[in-house]
């Protein structure tokens, strides 16, 4: 199942990018007959001057790059060139590196008013890498700056539509609707936003001072009624047991006993003993 997600993924990928290269070889249009000639003046003196001009056109691109290459203003090829070696001419093309790999950076803190009034500070990671190297040159003037500043404007607007509780309950879901947003708005520059986490929620000091009054007061009120059932435990178990020693008076002598025994255990030096009424009685009827 996994597989089968990444492979459908990769195969939208890989459609948007030819769907990007073809936009872009529509656009691009054909060198005029000036063009040409300059381009074929180019070559020539390339040709005089082969030992050195040979320095100044071989180039070289990592693995993780690729180079977009424009002569006379115009992109000369469909697609990028790379990774290794490439060639162009001195005079006529000019090339601006890529590089593919994932990049990561830090949203800075944004004061944010939620959904039910209250100003929170969040801050969080965007992870996103280039896919169509063209796009990400021609559709866009600095794609890592115009992402960083649309990955802030998101994440204010997304969370201004959310309550506090949500905020601190529901981050992965925060998460996902703002990686969903980054990744369509950046779609047309040929950029995927992989990844969007929020690392910090920061509360103003009242705001917890009061949360922990509201959440010590209830952990009070849970701790009385949990000692108000045991009391009402107890009494009944304590009626039940008055029940017993009213049917054996003699159970109720015993208790006196161990009451008298646990107490003599502690070394005590006066020990109160409990005199029962009926040896009261009978005296009293003597007199």
């Amino acid at each position: 199942m996994i597989s089968t997600t990444s492979s459908t993924a990769e195969m939208v990928t890989q459609r948007k990018l030819d769907i990007s290269e073809e936009n872009v070889e529509d656009t691009s249009g054909k060198l005029q007959c000036c063009g040409w000639l300059l381009v074929i003046v180019s070559f020539i003196l390339a040709v005089l001057t082969c030992p050195i001009t040979i320095l100044m056109s071989v180039k070289i691109v990592k693995e993780y790059e690729r180079a977009v290459i424009f002569r006379l203003g115009r992109i000369s090829d469909r697609k990028p060139k790379g990774p290794g070696l490439f060639m162009i001419l001195p005079c006529t093309d000019t090339f601006v590196k890529v590089d593919l790999r994932t990049v990561s950076f830090d949203i800075p803190p944004q004061e944010i008013l939620t959904k039910d009034s209250v100003t929170v500070s969040v801050d969080g990671v965007v992870y996103f890498r280039i896919y169509c190297p063209i796009s990400a040159v021609t559709k866009v003037s600095n794609a890592h700056s115009s992402t960083r500043l649309l990955a802030q404007t998101t994440l204010r607007n997304v969370l201004g539509t959310k309550n506090l509780a949500e905020l601190l309950s529901d981050r992965e879901g925060i998460s996902l609707s703002m990686q969903e947003s980054l990744d369509e708005a950046t779609d047309p520059w040929g950029i995927k936003v992989e990844r969007v986490e929020i690392k910090d929620v920061k509360l103003p000091h009242q705001l917890q001072r009061a949360m922990a009054a509201e959440a010590e007061a209830s952990r009070e009120a849970r701790a009385k009624i949990i000692a108000a059932e045991g009391e009402m435990k107890a009494s009944r178990a304590l009626k039940e047991a008055s029940i017993v020693m009213a049917e054996a008076p003699s159970a109720l002598q015993l208790r006196y006993l161990q009451t008298l025994n646990t107490i003599a255990a502690e070394k005590n030096s006066t020990i109160v003993f409990p005199l029962p009424i009926d040896m009261l009685q009978s005296f009293m009827q003597r007199k």
